[in-house]
């Protein structure tokens, strides 16, 4: 698990909130709730958790079953965090969700919203970095801020107003970007290194 460092646990933190970005998700879940469809904040985020930390764990024998390093994994994830960085910086779509479930509270609220494919890559090219306790600890955080915002959404959007929360938005998306180019060129030199080794 490795031991507790706050400097990790705010790092892993900043980088999830950013990843997860459930102040960017307030416009959806208010259209999902104006088109009558319910959203359960204990079961959403309860079951999200259930799949990020699962995630987290299983993830890594999955790398192993085919093969992959969690360097090689960082890396395609730093691509996965430049793209949704992108959508974010220049309000285009590149992740589409076109699923058949029409539940809000599972999707796409639970799935892509909030354990979606950048959280789950994010959670492993973290491991590369930081020890596990911290990185659990600043997904709990996490979960606890997305119960909150859940819970009083209307709340929010009235305090911060749309202008707000689209500078929030944009705030985070520049976050993401400087991340995934971190990611990408820390974990590359340590591929090239291994490359290099084998040689």
């Amino acid at each position: 698990m490795g031991a507790f460092d706050f400097q990790e646990l705010l790092s892993a933190f900043i980088v999830l909130f950013a990843v997860i970005d459930i102040f960017g998700a307030i416009p959806i879940i208010l259209d999902q709730k104006q088109k009558g469809r319910t959203v359960n904040a204990i079961r959403a985020t309860l079951i999200a958790f259930a799949l990020l930390l699962g995630f987290f764990f299983a993830g890594d024998m999955m790398l192993r079953l085919f093969q992959v390093d969690i360097a090689s994994f960082a890396v395609a994830g730093a691509f996965v965090i430049f793209l949704m960085s992108l959508e974010m910086i220049l309000d285009i779509e590149i992740f589409k969700n076109i699923g058949p479930i029409k539940e809000a509270t599972l999707v796409p609220l639970v799935f892509p919203l909030l354990a979606g494919a950048g959280s789950f890559t994010t959670l492993l090219s973290l491991r590369a970095e930081y020890a596990s306790v911290n990185i659990i600890l600043a997904l709990v955080l996490n979960m606890i801020c997305v119960f909150l915002v859940l819970k009083l959404t209307d709340r929010i959007e009235r305090l911060l107003g749309k202008g707000g929360i689209y500078v929030i938005r944009k705030f985070f998306g520049i976050i993401l970007l400087a991340i995934s180019v971190r990611l990408f060129t820390a974990n590359l030199t340590s591929l090239i290194e291994q490359f290099y080794a084998l040689k």
